[in-house]
């Protein structure tokens, strides 16, 4: 009988918390969700309700406020008390559960953007949310773990790292322009042409260290750009590459308006580029966790470990018989092959490549989004991506700001004085990085407490 009366005022408690939820989400999302507005054929304004829409997100918070109070929080307590009466010792790890489960939270998020945003913005207005804040951060995610291999891992300073970008964008817009090859035969191709410019940059500085290594990284990116300007047979200059194909699904449907088999053409969808934006968003996501993969498996092999020696101390390097001729070699060819992957989508996604995009503020930008994330981290690198990439682009949706400093005001131009005191002030407070972590791959598990005696011996 009291466990019936303990069950029922659990229930009013979540039926009471979920009409709270209901209610809190309701005034949020009214002005957001349930009302539009959009611009008629007289170029007026006017709105329109979704109030379906709006009942959605209202129904959700609530059914999810009830499950929680009602059953998981439950559940979860009968469980601690269960392993207090069973003397099973409580341990923590000192993370919150946000902590505990931040890559798969952020995976989850990620996953659900395109679609969350076609929701609250509609199909074309989703468009500049999924390719300014979407796809363009998660390029330089994927640029910023590729030069992390060659920075972070195996402490080797470049400081023209766009140039293997560079190859991959014009290997793609070059070959598939004059051969007619598919995105998925040149996606590979261009990294791997990358990886080969990245192997004869390699050869030149395999003697060279610190300074002498950044001047003659930021030499071979010079170089590249401007033999992109002047080998105007082949590059067109200054002009650029335009009419780039776009990607297909796979070779099943295609994106251009005209193709028989256009992906809204066999969907019967309406006709939007927001479609392929979306598309790109997701491939570019598989790209960025297929970069993450290999990243973590490569770091616990011997090569990771390699490069982590390396990056400590290249004379003991060699001391212990590691051959630091492949170890640098092997960090600049995988470093350009994920420069030249990104490279390739961001031509098919540009449809147009000048040398324009590949100048030395690119190299500069990737390499603050390593720094400042941490050298070695993918989380805070990716950290950082977000907060100066994302940024950016807040800075150009800032109209506002005119009203203050004046109708001559360009945000992008302060984008450069941001970026300097942004490394400033991370350099002061967090001088590894939002989450910079330099610990070795292998490590003693335990310590272990050594003798005098034995140290003297010369065993310790």
């Amino acid at each position: 009988m009291a466990q019936s009366s303990d069950n029922n005022s659990l229930m009013a408690q979540a039926a009471k918390e979920a009409l709270v939820a209901a209610a809190v989400s309701f005034g949020l999302f009214i002005l957001y969700v349930g009302i539009e507005t959009y611009q008629d054929i007289n170029n007026a304004l006017v709105w329109r309700t979704r109030w379906g829409l709006l009942a959605v997100f209202v129904v959700i918070a609530a059914v999810s406020r009830f499950l929680v109070v009602g059953f998981i929080k439950p559940h979860l307590d009968k469980r601690k008390r269960d392993k207090a009466k069973a003397g099973i010792p409580e341990v923590s790890d000192g993370k919150n559960f946000f902590q505990r489960n931040f890559l798969k939270i952020a995976l989850i998020g990620l996953l659900i953007y395109p679609p969350l945003s076609v929701m609250l913005a509609g199909t074309q207005g989703s468009l500049k949310y999924v390719d300014n804040f979407g796809i363009q951060i998660l390029i330089y995610v994927m640029l910023a773990w590729g030069l992390n291999i060659v920075v972070g891992l195996a402490g080797l300073l470049d400081l023209g790292y766009v140039a293997f970008y560079a190859v991959g964008a014009y290997s793609y817009a070059l070959l598939s322009q004059q051969f007619g090859l598919s995105f998925w035969v040149l996606l590979p191709l261009s990294g791997i042409l990358a990886a080969f410019w990245g192997v004869i940059l390699g050869f030149p500085v395999l003697r060279l260290r610190g300074d002498y290594l950044a001047i003659v990284t930021l030499a071979f990116g010079e170089i590249i750009r401007l033999v992109l300007i002047n080998w105007t047979a082949v590059t067109k200059g200054t002009f650029g590459i335009s009419g780039i194909p776009k990607a297909s699904f796979f070779g099943i449907w295609s994106f251009d308006v005209g193709a028989a088999n256009n992906f809204t053409k066999a969907w019967g969808l309406s006709m939007s580029s927001a479609y392929y934006k979306i598309f790109l968003f997701y491939l570019i996501l598989a790209l960025c966790m297929l970069t993450a993969y290999v990243t973590i498996k490569l770091r616990r092999m011997p090569i990771g470990r390699a490069w982590e020696a390396l990056r400590e101390d290249e004379i003991a390097c060699r001391s212990l018989g590691i051959n630091t001729v492949t170890t640098k070699l092997t960090a600049f060819a995988i470093g350009a092959m994920i420069g030249g992957f990104a490279g390739a989508f961001f031509a098919t996604r540009q449809g147009f490549v000048s040398p324009e995009s590949f100048v030395f503020l690119e190299s500069a930008v990737i390499l603050a989004i390593v720094v400042l994330g941490g050298m070695g981290s993918l989380t805070g690198i990716a950290i950082a991506a977000i907060v100066m990439v994302g940024g950016t682009e807040l800075l150009r949706e800032m109209e506002f700001l005119k009203h203050v400093f004046g109708p001559d005001f360009t945000p992008e131009l302060y984008r450069m004085l941001l970026f300097g005191l942004a490394m400033i002030v991370v350099m002061v407070f967090k001088p590894r990085g939002f989450v910079g972590s330099r610990e070795p791959t292998a490590f003693l598990k335990e310590r272990k407490a050594v003798a005098g005696s034995f140290t003297k011996e010369g065993h310790g």
